[in-house]
């Protein structure tokens, strides 16, 4: 089965159920850079695809950036003077600001609210903090909370270690017909956030499973990893690996409602970013494009300018543009089935565009063919599109000089790539075209 047909027979309601229901079992989990909670994460993740988990000591240095001491939790709590918890990491792991250096004091309110943080914009939600490469300790809260609290004696402890340990990150590596890689990278470092983190691995999941039973010409390598300092600690010690990474997609927050939004490659006319564009043109929704900037997820890491790697990334709401970012309202409410089994169509869709993306030369170059005496008109139809088939064939027999691969052919006509690549099937079966090596297409 070709990577078009996984995207041809998905039912989006039961990927997008299954989807939903691994950020479900994720989601009570305090993930963080380093940590157990991590951990647990790749291990029930290897219950579903055979990811290797590899471990990488504290201190190791990884270009410009050192990998850092290993950070747990094992509980957080403020206490007033009749020793009720008014905060309480038990009921939500986002009350203490990630990577906490442990601490057990006692302290008046004045002193306490130093390190407490809130959203007065949105008062009943909880925000996300974190203190990775800082030692600090920190409480987040509602600002509902924060309001009731009277001047008094509290107790505030955070059970947390800090110590030598490694950063974990999980890689599947599936082997296709050319060593030529196609990467896709999430990143595992958040806890109960839903949109931001656990969305995208869930869709990497999918991938991961529906793409190792299809026919792949390229080789895909799936990265399960901490936000930056796992994408920069794998490029580090992958030099080689990287090289082979011809196209590559950053997943993340694709389980809101919120319109696909694709950012560019730092070359910005990779042709990873041409099959992102063509196939959101095309695809009847509303679709953002954006150039790529320095600021993001882990596609500045690989496209920085020593790897300049193609790689993108689609989303549906960008990181920062909805207000539940970073909050405690990114939640199971907040993402949908629905939206996570689209999202998971609209990466097949340009996966398939990347798949089947071919050179050919016309084997009756002088004019155009006589497509009528071998069958050709209409052979594809019947349909509605019938004469875009039709047009299709033209465009391939003019095109394929060598020079011009599909997607070039699908964007100079103005129709869909799935449409072309049928037309040029027939072609070749046809005696019509030959498959030539394209070296140009980056």
């Amino acid at each position: 089965m070709s990577v078009r047909d996984l995207m041809t027979k998905l039912d989006m309601q039961q990927a997008g159920k299954e989807m939903h229901a691994l950020v479900t079992q994720l989601y009570p989990i305090c993930r963080s850079i380093t940590g157990a909670g991590v951990r647990e994460t790749l291990g029930i993740l290897q219950q579903l695809i055979p990811l290797s988990v590899r471990e990488v000591a504290t201190g190791t240095p990884v270009f410009d950036w050192t990998v850092p001491r290993e950070w747990n939790i094992r509980d957080a709590y403020i206490k007033n003077s009749r020793g009720e918890k008014i905060v309480d990491f038990t009921h939500c792991n986002l009350h203490v600001v990630s990577y906490s250096t442990p601490f057990h004091a006692r302290m008046r309110l004045d002193e306490l609210k130093a390190h407490l943080f809130t959203l007065p914009e949105n008062p009943a939600w909880i925000p996300y903090r974190t203190s990775y490469y800082k030692e600090n300790w920190g409480f987040c809260l509602s600002h509902n909370q924060l309001s009731q609290l009277k001047d008094d004696d509290y107790e505030v402890c955070i059970d947390s270690s800090l110590e030598p340990g490694h950063l974990s990150y999980g890689e599947y590596y599936l082997k296709g017909d050319t060593e030529q890689e196609i990467l896709i990278s999430c990143h595992i470092c958040h806890p109960s956030l839903c949109n931001d983190n656990l969305s995208g691995i869930s869709l990497a999941t999918q991938l991961a499973q529906r793409l190792t039973a299809a026919q792949r010409r390229y080789s895909y390598r799936f990265l399960f990893i901490p936000g930056t300092i796992g994408s920069i600690t794998w490029l580090a010690l992958n030099q080689v690996a990287a090289a082979q990474i011809k196209h590559g997609l950053v997943v993340v927050c694709v389980g809101d409602a919120g319109k696909f939004t694709y950012k560019k490659s730092r070359r910005g006319d990779a042709e990873v970013d041409r099959a992102a564009a063509h196939i959101l043109r095309h695809s009847g929704t509303e679709y953002v494009i954006n150039d790529f900037s320095p600021y993001g997820y882990d596609e500045r890491q690989y496209c920085s300018p020593g790897f300049n790697l193609s790689v993108g990334s689609l989303s549906r709401s960008p990181h920062g543009t909805f207000p539940q970012y970073h909050t405690s309202a990114d939640n199971l409410e907040f993402i949908r089935p629905h939206s996570l089994g689209e999202s998971l169509a609209m990466y097949l869709s340009v996966l398939a565009v990347l798949e089947e993306n071919r050179s050919y030369l016309s084997q009756n170059p002088y004019c155009e063919p006589q497509l009528g005496k071998r069958g050709l008109y209409k052979a594809i139809g019947g349909s509605a599109d019938s004469m875009a088939s039709e047009m299709a064939m033209l465009w391939v027999c003019n095109l394929s000089d060598g020079n011009h691969s599909l997607l070039d052919i699908a964007e100079s006509s103005g129709l869909p790539f799935h449409i072309i690549q049928t037309a040029a099937g027939l072609l070749v079966a046809n005696k019509l075209l030959r498959e030539v090596s394209d070296t140009r297409v980056a």
